[in-house]
């Protein structure tokens, strides 16, 4: 199968999308900018909704749901919040619809909103109105909230899972009684999405803080995760807003403190979403076909019997039976294969396509010495294996292929992250690919200036900068520290 795909060297984006496509994780639908995510698809999607999901419990989060419809009034009262997502609304003006002889359909001229609706382009505006009955006492505080939903974003350019008009994702909506008690949640849940980043999706990640002009429209201060794909562009794959009070103070939401004063609260707000199924393809697959992480694999190892009959059949299945228990046993997924539709040299094109971390063959001859072949899919490496103790060493195995993932991403990484000092140098550099270090004066004219000149922008302040000083590559004016640039999905 991995014919179908187009050559990465040859055209990455091409690839992309072919291996998408092919490997059955999703397909265009026909409305314009929204996808169809496949079964295999969202089966990944359900592994990092469950992980992320007791990651947010674990941290003391609850979830909740609230309305895909806001109404348009709230959207203006936070006026940075309305400007930074007014080009990406969509908008119902009408409730009903009514039958026509021309037409066969029509919207109802008399069935006009008195208000417009707003389909979710994020929940702040709708969440915080809510708040304010929640909310009266540092009692009620901190109030830790997190939905799974789908939001609305109109965009003119599509790209399956990193860019669509529809998209799932997840977003906390956290209320604290001080300043410093929302900073150290945006911070706290910055680490969870890291963690998530590196020890599931096995993608390094660098943790920093955007720009004013990068920053999430309503926010004082964006945090975000930052992660390289193979063809040296940067991908966006976590982000954690302080609010402060803006809006708390755009939709009145007071507390009595413990010193008997009113005061409005404070606010965070952060998440991840279906783009991350990009980031996952992006960072490890390859010209076969998909390569998952273990922990993500829906399947984890799948098993591929190989018979002439059915009576031959039977005996693998009995043969394979302890060694299925036994990883069930572990938690890890399994499927035996006997589908006699389709021969095993198929099956072995499709598992490896498809990204299944370990396949095991098994034949009489196998049975014959009590050993079966594995094949891990990251490496393509196979060996024979004795029966005894299989289970602790695939158990081992997935391990090892989950560490490898993250190392080689890693070592991609690291490769193509480099300082430059002079604006001549970055512009050779930046055409290659990558995360460049340079200084930067701290102004948005400069900033503005290398986005327009270059395409590249800054994706983040490191927080783990050295904080060593020097000057800007492109004013030649004092710098603080070293940014990273890099073009971006």
């Amino acid at each position: 199968m991995a014919d179908l795909l187009t050559k990465r060297a040859d055209d990455y984006a091409q690839w992309y999308n072919d291996l998408v496509l092919k490997a059955d994780l999703a397909e265009h639908s026909d409305v314009r900018g929204c996808m169809v995510i496949k079964p295999h698809g969202y089966a990944i999607w359900e592994k990092m909704q469950r992980a992320l999901d007791d990651m947010f419990k674990a941290t003391g989060h609850v979830n909740a749901y609230f309305p895909l419809f806001i109404p348009k009034s709230y959207l203006a009262k936070e006026a940075s919040h309305v400007e930074g997502f007014a080009k990406e609304c969509a908008v119902v003006t009408h409730y009903r619809l009514k039958s026509d002889p021309v037409h066969g359909v029509i919207v109802d001229p008399d069935a006009k909103l008195e208000e417009e609706l707003i389909v979710r382009p994020t929940s702040e505006t709708i969440i915080w109105n809510t708040y304010r009955g929640w909310i009266k006492s540092y009692r009620d505080l901190p109030l830790l909230i997190n939905q799974w939903a789908n939001v609305v974003r109109w965009e003119m350019r599509t790209r399956l899972f990193l860019r669509t008009t529809e998209f799932l994702w997840q977003e906390g909506h956290t209320a604290h009684a001080t300043k410093e008690e929302a900073v150290a949640e945006t911070e706290r849940m910055l680490e969870v999405y890291a963690r998530f980043a590196e020890e599931w999706l096995a993608i390094p990640v660098i943790k920093g803080i955007k720009t004013a002009s990068e920053r999430f429209a309503g926010a004082e201060e964006t945090y975000c995760i930052e992660a390289l794909m193979q063809d040296g562009k940067a991908l966006q794959a976590g982000t954690s807003h302080f609010l402060g009070q803006n809006f708390a103070k755009a939709f009145d939401v007071l507390f009595t403190s413990k010193e008997n004063k009113q005061e409005h609260v404070w606010a965070t707000s952060w998440g991840v979403s279906t783009r991350l199924m990009g980031a996952l393809i992006l960072t490890h697959s390859d010209d076969n076909g998909l390569v998952l992480p273990p922990k993500l694999a829906p399947v984890q190892v799948a098993i591929v019997p190989i018979s002439r009959n059915p009576e031959q059949l039977e005996a693998i299945r009995a043969y394979a039976a302890p060694m299925m228990e036994s990883l069930r046993a572990k938690g890890i997924t399994v499927k035996f294969d006997d589908d006699d539709t389709k021969k095993p040299g198929w099956k072995f094109a499709e598992y490896e396509f498809k990204g299944y971390p370990v396949r095991i063959a098994i034949g009489p001859r196998d049975m014959e010495n009590g050993t079966v072949e594995v094949a891990r899919r990251d490496t393509q490496e196979k060996q024979v294996m004795q029966m005894t103790d299989l289970a602790d060493k695939v158990e081992h195995l997935l391990g090892h292929i989950q560490d490898n993932l993250y190392q080689k991403a890693l070592a991609m990484r690291e490769a193509g992250t480099r300082a430059v000092d002079t604006y001549d140098e970055f512009k050779v550099e930046i055409e290659k690919g990558g995360f460049l270090l340079a200084h930067w004066d701290g102004t948005p004219e400069t900033e503005a200036r290398v986005k327009e000149e270059t395409k590249a922008t800054i994706r983040c302040i490191p927080l783990d900068s050295d904080g060593a000083p020097g000057t800007c590559m492109v004013s030649g004016k004092a710098s603080a520290r070293r940014v990273i640039f890099a073009r971006a999905y």
